[in-house]
């Protein structure tokens, strides 16, 4: 998933949060000026609101990525190409007891699966980033 987490009473709005949690989860430093926007706010299971924030980081290279293990299990990234060949899309049918039936998108790479609210994110942010060709 993205870092995130719920809006701290010192964080001004959605960007600072995104930031703040960043940091914490990731230790890299995110300067607001590197923020391109926000994608339209999403529900999760739980009935919180998501809001998730768009920024360019830079080179990925050029990151130091220090991780929080309280927060953070592994950290992998997936590089546009690898997102954008077909063989790496899909989708997940889901059903509810009620018999209602909904379906996300997935994407695949090798031992880890992008699915839930993350490849939902992931999905909105192509379709921004990539009119067209996603």
């Amino acid at each position: 998933s993205f870092p995130g987490g719920r809006r701290d009473p010192a964080d001004g709005d959605a960007v600072a949060t995104a930031l703040r949690e960043t940091r914490e989860e990731l230790g890299v430093a995110v300067a607001p000026a590197s923020v391109w926007g926000q994608l339209r706010t999403l529900p999760d299971r739980h009935g919180m609101t998501v809001a998730p924030v768009v920024a360019n980081l830079g080179p990925l290279e050029a990151l130091t990525l220090n991780p929080n293990p309280d927060e953070v299990e592994e950290v992998f990234t997936l590089p546009l190409a690898h997102l954008l060949r077909e063989e790496n899309q899909g989708y997940t049918h889901f059903r509810t007891a009620s018999g209602y039936g909904y379906t996300l998108p997935v994407f695949l790479n090798g031992p880890h699966k992008v699915w839930g609210l993350t490849a939902i994110i992931t999905e909105l942010t192509l379709e921004l980033l990539l009119p067209g060709r996603y």
